[in-house]
């Protein structure tokens, strides 16, 4: 029997996988084969040099960031209630309370206050900006649209992603942040 016409229909195959059991082979990234009902091969392609080293460059620096927050964190369970934080006035209408990390070296991890009405404007982040509103509702407007982020929402701000950013008007909001790297705000030129 053929060994592809193992492969069921409508499935990703490896060529030759039925043999390969170990990670160094299956990491050689094989020809790929589609089959369709018929059993016969409709696509055959060989995986580039450059996209497997870019593939595996992409897995070494998500571990790396991975390891970077785990070893920011330490062993020990961190619990933090918003309610009895200390929050410290970065700005005008922004307070911060930073549970985890270092905010200038990265990563880092805290609550973040915006005042009723604060207006951050249109700007940028160096690095990915991970958030959870608490309380209130976070406003964001990038040239997709405007989104208002409410309790219990997440939202991802992509680093070099330029967005303006505020608070509501009556209730501001109160917000989980975390960035993988060091924190900043970039203006919009």
């Amino acid at each position: 029997m053929n060994p592809e016409a193992r492969c069921r229909v409508g499935r990703l195959c490896f060529e030759g996988s039925e043999s390969r059991n170990r990670l160094s082979e299956i990491l050689a990234w094989p020809v790929l084969v589609l089959r369709d009902d018929s059993s016969n091969a409709i696509t055959t392609t060989r995986e580039d040099p450059v996209k497997r080293t870019v593939t595996l460059a992409g897995i070494a620096i998500a571990l790396a960031v991975t390891g970077a927050v785990v070893y920011a964190q330490g062993k020990a369970v961190i619990f933090a209630d918003s309610r009895k934080a200390s929050f410290k006035a970065m700005m005008p209408g922004v307070s911060t309370s930073l549970i985890w990390g270092d905010t200038v070296k990265g990563p880092d991890g805290g609550f973040t206050r915006f005042a009723p009405g604060f207006d951050a404007g249109i700007h940028s982040h160096t690095n990915d900006v991970l958030l959870v509103v608490l309380n209130g509702a976070y406003l964001y407007k990038d040239d997709a649209g405007d989104k208002r982020v409410g309790a219990g929402d997440f939202l991802r701000i992509p680093g070099g992603h330029k967005h303006w950013s505020g608070g509501d008007a009556k209730e501001g909001a109160l917000f989980y942040q975390e960035t993988f790297g060091k924190f900043d705000l970039i203006p919009a030129k």
